[in-house]
Order: structure tokens, then sequence, then C-alpha cells
């Protein structure tokens, strides 16, 4: 059973939520503004939260960049309007995923599922103790067994989601992947529509690792398709 605290001041859709995903046999815990919100993240044990964009007291966006800073559990965005802009700035703020309203629930609790695999499976690649965890091309080596990462030597600070995407793209070289191959393998999903989640880490990846981000050398661009990793 997973904990899950879902953070949304329209009690309709804070009631349907809670609904679905106990059913589904998580626990679910609530609050109704951004400052409650952030108070449970901090004070309970935690394996995801679905977090409203706009929120009394305290931002959605407010809420994510603090808990982000603080630990590593999954969010879930939600967003009111179908913007780009909206979705780009959860993102950046250290969102792993987005749902746009109005939104089915079968789709979210599909989504929620979807982040709970992956991050019990990056969790246990941390503990698992095997052999052969090291993957190394050109200046870059990631060490999946202690979720390190390294640039000619140098320790590179990534967030599990970066961590995930380029362990995907170094297993996978010199392969051009399309943006739905990558949000199914790293996100744990397909869905039209979405890919601009994959853009947006595509592009922290390239400002972390690449000595030139605007010109990349191994983080590149396969036109019309998606990108490709050349060691």
């Amino acid at each position: 059973m997973s904990t899950i605290l879902v953070v949304e001041d329209d009690p309709t859709i804070l009631e349907t939520v809670s609904y679905n995903l106990k059913r589904e046999g998580h626990e679910v815990l609530t609050a109704a503004d951004g400052q409650a919100g952030l108070r449970l993240a901090r004070e309970s044990d935690l394996d995801l939260i679905v977090l409203d964009l706009m929120l009394p007291r305290m931002s959605g966006i407010d809420v994510c960049r603090v808990v982000r800073a603080e630990r590593p559990v999954p969010i879930i965005m939600l967003t009111a309007r179908d913007e780009e802009i909206d979705k780009v700035v959860g993102l950046e703020a250290g969102a792993d995923d987005y749902i746009t309203k109005p939104f089915s629930m079968r789709e979210l609790v599909a989504r929620v599922n979807a982040q709970l695999r992956r991050d019990r499976l990056s969790r246990s690649a941390v503990t698992a103790a095997s052999t052969g965890s090291e993957i190394s091309a050109g200046p870059y080596t990631i060490d999946t067994v202690a979720h390190e990462v390294r640039r000619n030597g140098e320790a590179v600070s990534l967030r599990p989601k970066e961590f995930d995407l380029l362990e995907y793209l170094m297993r996978h070289p010199g392969q051009a992947l399309s943006r739905e191959q990558m949000l199914e393998a790293v996100w744990g999903y397909s869905y039209a529509g979405e890919t601009r989640t994959v853009d947006v880490h595509i592009r922290w990846l390239r400002e972390k690792l690449e000595s030139d981000p605007a010109r990349p050398e191994h983080i590149t661009t396969v036109r019309g398709l998606g990108y490709k990793f050349v060691p």
C-alpha cells in the first residue's frame, strides 16, 4: 500500500480523487491549501503527491519547489488550463508529471500507478547489489546502484527522472529514440500529446552535461522523431 497526498482546493475534485485512489488500495491524505499541503508533505512518509497548480495560501508551484528541494517524492501536478506554459512551469518547478483538468479518474489513477512503479524500480536499483552496475560512454559514467553520474570524472547532480532518462539514452547509444519511446520507458506510460515532458527533461540534461547546451554533442536531436545519445 502506498501513501499519497492530494492537495486540491476544489472539494468535489478532492473527494473524488481521494475516493478513487483509496479504491486502488492506497492510503490517502488530503489538504485544501498550499500551506497545509506543505506541512503534511514534511510530516508524512509519502510515496507520491498529487498537487494542484492553483491553490490558496501558497501556490502549487511554490509547494512543489520546496518539496523537491527537500525530498525526492514523485509529484503529479494538476493544471487548470491546457496551456503549454502551465505545464512547463510545473515541470521546471520539479514535477514529475502533469495532467490537465478536466481529466478522467481512470487516467489519473493510471498516471499515479505508473509513477509509483517507476519510483519502486528506481529505489530497488539503488539498493540492489548487482555486478556490472556502471555504464560508460563518451565522457559520462553512471552507476545504477549508487545512483551517481560523472562527467569526465566529476560528479553531476541529477534529479531521479533525469537520471532515469540519461540511463535509458546511454543504454541505447547511437539509436534514434522517439519521444513516445522515452515517455513509456522512463515515465511508465504512453500518452499522445504529453511528449513535452521529454523535451523539458532533455533540456535539463543538456544544461547539466553538455559543454555547450545550445550545440549539444552527445544528447542530439533527431528531427521529426526525438533524440539520440552519441558517445
